[in-house]
C-alpha cells in the first residue's frame, strides 16, 4: 500500500515479467486446469492497492492470448494470502517484505512459493509538490509548519503508513505539537494534492512507492536523515504450492521479470485515468503501445494463433 521520486512517463524499457499461472483455475489445487503447453485456467487474486490492480489486469491482457483463462478475484490482503495458501488462487502479485507482509509470510511461507521480486523499491514516503523549494528534508517540516497550515495531509487510520508517522517519524523529528496527521482515506488526500498543484499551493502528504501520483505531478520526496519511514521493501511474487512444478515455462518468465518506477506509473496513470470498470480495456491499450516490451517479457509462451 502504501505504499520515490520525481517521474517522467517514457516509453516502458525494462523486461515486464509476467508471472500468471495457468493452473488450478478459480480454486482447484495442483494438477487441475489443463497442461501449460495449451495455457490454462488461472486464478489470479489482488487486492485493491493501485499496483496490484495495474498488474492483475495488465497479465490477464496479456496471457489470455497466450492460451490462458484468467480469473481476476479481488480480496482484502489476510484472505488473499489464505486462498493462496490453500489452493484456492493460483497466483498473488503484491507481496510486500520483509516488513509490511511480514506477519502472513510467518504465516504462510511452508505453503506458498516464493516467485521472486519484481519490484525493489517499495517505500512509504513524506512528499510535497517539486514547487515548494524550502522544505526537502523531513527536519524542514517543523521549521515550516506554517506553510502547510500545520497539517500532513494523510490517508486511512488504520494504514500501516498513518501508525508509522505518528508513532515514529512525527516524534522523531519533534512535529508532535507542531503540526498533526490528517486523517481521511486515499482518495480525499489524493484529491487534496490534485487540488494544492491546480492552484500551485503548498502540501505535504503522505505517499509510497510505486503510485501514479509520481507521473501525473512533479513530486519530491521529503529525505529522511533518521530513517524514521524505514527501508526500501521488495514486492514478491507468491504462487499456490506446486506452482514452479505445474507450470515451469511460466515460472522462468516470473523469475525474469521486472518492472520500474516509470514503467508502473505510466501503467497505473493510464489505469486510473480510464476511470472504474475500465482497467482491462486500459490494460490492453498499454500493452499494445508497449508491444515489444511485452513481447520480450511473454515471448517465451506463445500467442494463440501464432
Amino acid at each position: 500500500m502504501r505504499i520515490r521520486r520525481t517521474r517522467v512517463l517514457p516509453t516502458v524499457a525494462v523486461a515486464l515479467l509476467v508471472w500468471v499461472t495457468a493452473a488450478c483455475g478459480g480454486g482447484g489445487g495442483e494438477g487441475e486446469g489443463g497442461g501449460e503447453a495449451g495455457g490454462g485456467d488461472l486464478t489470479i487474486g489482488y487486492i485493491a492497492w493501485d499496483e496490484n490492480i495495474a498488474l492483475a489486469n495488465l497479465f490477464k491482457a496479456e496471457l489470455d492470448q497466450r492460451g490462458y483463462n484468467v480469473e481476476l478475484r479481488q480480496l482484502d490482503v489476510a484472505p488473499t494470502w489464505q486462498a493462496v495458501a490453500q489452493g484456492e488462487v493460483d497466483l498473488f502479485q503484491d507481496a510486500w517484505l520483509p516488513t509490511t507482509h511480514s506477519d502472513y509470510w510467518e504465516q504462510y511461507k511452508n505453503q506458498v512459493e516464493d516467485l521472486g521480486v519484481w519490484y525493489d523499491q517499495a517505500t512509504l514516503d513524506i512528499a510535497v509538490p517539486s514547487y515548494v523549494r524550502d522544505v526537502n528534508s523531513l527536519a524542514d517540516l517543523k521549521q515550516h509548519a506554517d506553510m502547510f497550515g500545520g497539517t500532513i495531509t494523510g490517508i486511512e487510520p488504520g494504514a500501516g503508513e498513518t501508525r508509522l508517522v505518528e508513532t515514529k517519524m512525527m516524534p522523531d523529528y519533534g512535529l508532535e505539537g507542531t503540526m498533526t496527521l490528517q486523517k481521511s482515506s486515499t482518495t480525499a488526500m489524493l484529491s487534496a494534492l490534485d487540488s494544492a498543484i491546480a492552484k500551485k499551493e503548498p502540501i505535504v502528504v503522505t505517499l509510497w512507492h510505486p503510485h501514479w501520483a509520481y507521473s501525473r505531478y512533479d513530486l519530491k520526496d521529503l529525505e529522511d536523515p533518521k530513517g524514521s519511514m524505514g527501508e526500501a521493501e521488495e514486492l514478491h511474487m507468491i504462487g499456490r504450492e506446486g506452482f514452479g512444478e505445474d507450470f515451469p515455462e511460466l515460472t522462468k518468465v516470473i523469475e525474469n521479470f521486472r518492472m520500474d518506477d516509470t514503467q508502473l506509473g505510466d501503467l497505473e496513470n493510464a489505469i486510473q485515468q480510464a476511470g472504474s470498470g475500465q482497467e482491462l480495456t486500459a490494460a490492453q491499450q498499454w500493452a499494445e503501445e508497449n508491444k515489444d516490451v511485452m513481447d520480450e517479457a511473454f515471448g517465451s509462451l506463445p500467442k494463440q494463433g501464432a
